[in-house]
């Protein structure tokens, strides 16, 4: 059964003062699987991101997003650490106007353990033989130093897996060069560096418009689209012309995540060859509805 569920608007949520108001929360609640739209987060203030109060309310602690360039022999996956590190506390600050401004990092025992083992597992079950721990724990000694030792507790217990130690600002740069970047297979990160370099990830398979990922807990699994909702676009009027294939891509992932491997087989293969091409949204979907069509 579908069920839409509406509410998360910018506009209920600030009449509401709530960053996912009560009601909408418990019409989520009674969903196991969710595709969620865009939402966006104002800039400053208290408001917390939607995602995260999401995230943190559904415990949904794997954020899982695939990158796939075949022609280039890419195939990465990336397990980003999703209720913890900047944005758990991210909104609650200190601040002593005009000296001082401090957020906060948080990195816990359970927390990292469980998103190491869902990126361990998934290797083991699909058949990859390397993970790479990505942090800046030469800087950010007392957090991303204790998640890459947590890491490696976890790798211990996968002899057949490598488990190799990055820095953020190498691995950034590790993702462009040619050279080496198709050895990569999967990626273990804590939650901002996760954010950030899965965009300039999903830039090289063709934008992110182009990537969806999942947001996995032990009960609730919940499908979107990597980018936000694009407020350039609109204010230039140019949101007729927005990529759907993110959440698309999304729509994907959840069709397999409810065994239906078929059906996102389908999608896939229609979001593979049909270019969005700078067209409208209604005339890609258009083209893409044909394609699927055809192929039945």
């Amino acid at each position: 059964m579908l069920k839409p569920i509406a509410g998360l608007t910018i506009e209920n949520r600030l009449a509401k003062g709530q960053a996912v108001p009560d009601d909408v929360l418990a019409e989520i609640k009674t969903c196991d699987v969710l595709l969620k739209g865009p939402t966006e987060t104002p800039k400053g203030g208290t408001m917390e991101s939607a995602n995260v109060a999401l995230r943190r309310a559904l415990d949904l602690y794997a954020n899982v997003r695939p990158v796939a360039v075949p022609d280039q022999d890419i195939d990465w996956t990336f397990f980003r650490e999703n209720t913890e590190g900047e944005y758990v506390l991210g909104s609650r600050g200190v601040e002593i106007p005009g000296k001082l401004c401090m957020d906060f990092k948080v990195t816990t025992l359970p927390g990292t353990k469980r998103i190491a083992r869902a990126a361990f597992e998934f290797a083991k079950n699909n058949g990859k033989t390397s993970v790479a721990i990505v942090t800046k724990a030469n800087i950010m000694k007392k957090t991303d130093g204790r998640f890459s030792e947590i890491c490696h507790e976890v790798a211990a217990e996968y002899p057949g897996i490598e488990a190799e130690d990055w820095y953020i600002d190498i691995m950034t740069a590790k993702l462009v060069d040619t050279r080496v970047r198709s050895r990569f297979q999967v990626f273990l990160l804590p939650n901002l560096y996760g954010d950030i370099i899965t965009d300039e990830a999903a830039q090289l398979q063709g934008g992110v418009g182009t990537a969806g990922s999942a947001n996995l807990g032990d009960q609730y699994a919940m499908f979107e689209a990597i980018h936000g909702s694009a407020p350039r676009m609109i204010e230039t009027g140019r949101g007729d012309y927005a990529n759907p294939s993110s959440l698309l891509r999304a729509a994907s992932m959840l069709l397999r995540h409810i065994a239906r491997a078929d059906k996102a087989a389908l999608l896939d293969r229609a979001l593979d060859t049909v270019p969005h091409d700078g067209d409208t949204a209604k005339g890609f979907a258009d083209r893409l509805i044909g394609a699927i069509g055809n192929r039945q």
